[in-house]
């Protein structure tokens, strides 16, 4: 059987090599599988590539693909995994923080039935902010995209073939990997690893990256956030109505009470503010349809090389 490992590449010019060699060690104790390694280099600023160029050198099973300029670890991705031969698709970090001698734990989930597996950290080792950003995340899937509220998600996740097979028949260009999985099974499972330490370097998620992926995750998959603004607007209407009633109501039974200045100000503020928030998302979908109609990339590759051949 073979298995896939896909990586994409940002800032690891330190850390890439232990990687691949932790892999090669682990599934050298794994007899009965072969493996492949597919690199995406994210258009990183460092000397990445230059990495990733000297280890396909050395290493027939290892395939190179630079980006030609940044696209996000998702679209990177679906690049690596569109490149993957194997039975089963493994994806993993750059950074050495997914522990890739624990591979047999997501390998052997596939081979007990489950169409997807991701990996659960007990403790993680990221910043607080990333763990934030990782919760939002957890909690955006579980609404918007029906995630199982047991599920946890994680980058270092197993798919059988014909997961990864549907996966890349999404061409548009906003892939977001976890709408992807959840709607091509429900077979998923989790399994336990440890959480390392960053040894070297920062992540590469910024605050604003991190921001586009929950708005991606938002719009990709789901259209429930235009049935909540529709919810909101009726909610407000009904209670501009009652008001209104009220008011009426209000100036038969009490002739000299004051007209509420203050409190009709604040209700203008208050749904003018709504409505442009329901109009902001609105355009949001409008103009990823627009992107989606003019076959804007997912990804553009630059170069392509392996162990065997060199385009």
């Amino acid at each position: 059987m073979l298995i896939s490992f896909v990586i994409p590449c940002y800032r690891s010019e330190l850390t890439l090599e232990n990687v691949i060699n932790e892999i090669n060690e682990t599934m050298e104790k794994m007899p009965d599988h072969s493996h492949e390694i597919v690199l995406v280099n994210d258009s990183s600023p460092d000397n990445t590539w230059s990495v990733i160029k000297d280890l396909v050198a050395k290493h027939r099973h290892i395939t190179g693909i630079n980006l030609a300029r940044n696209f996000g670890q998702h679209s990177a991705l679906l690049a690596g995994i569109r490149e993957s031969k194997g039975d089963y698709v493994i994806c993993l970090d750059d950074d050495g923080q997914t522990p890739a001698d624990e591979v047999g734990l997501l390998i052997g989930a596939l081979d007990e039935g489950a169409d997807a597996v991701y990996a659960r950290y007990a403790h993680k080792k990221h910043s607080l902010f990333r763990n934030f950003g990782t919760f939002m995340n957890e909690k955006m899937a579980e609404h918007m995209l029906g995630k199982p509220k047991n599920l946890y998600v994680s980058s270092y996740f197993g798919v059988k073939r014909f997961v990864a097979d549907e996966m890349i028949k999404y061409e548009n260009a906003y892939p977001y990997v976890i709408g992807l999985v959840l709607r091509s099974t429900k077979n998923i499972v989790n399994v336990d690893v440890n959480h390392r330490n960053r040894e070297i370097g920062t992540s590469g998620y910024t605050f604003s990256k991190l921001i586009n992926l929950w708005i991606n995750g938002f719009t990709a998959f789901s259209v429930k956030p235009l049935r909540i603004a529709t919810g909101f607007g009726a909610f407000f209407a009904f209670c501009g109505f009652a008001y209104g009633i009220y008011t009426i109501i209000k100036k038969f039974v009490v002739p000299d009470v004051p007209l509420g200045y203050s409190a009709t100000m604040s209700a203008l503020v208050f749904i003018g503010g709504m409505l442009m928030l329901m109009l902001g998302m609105v355009g949001e979908y409008i103009g990823r349809i627009y992107v989606s109609l003019n076959n804007s990339p997912q990804y553009v590759i630059r170069e392509k090389i392996s162990g065997e051949k060199k385009d």
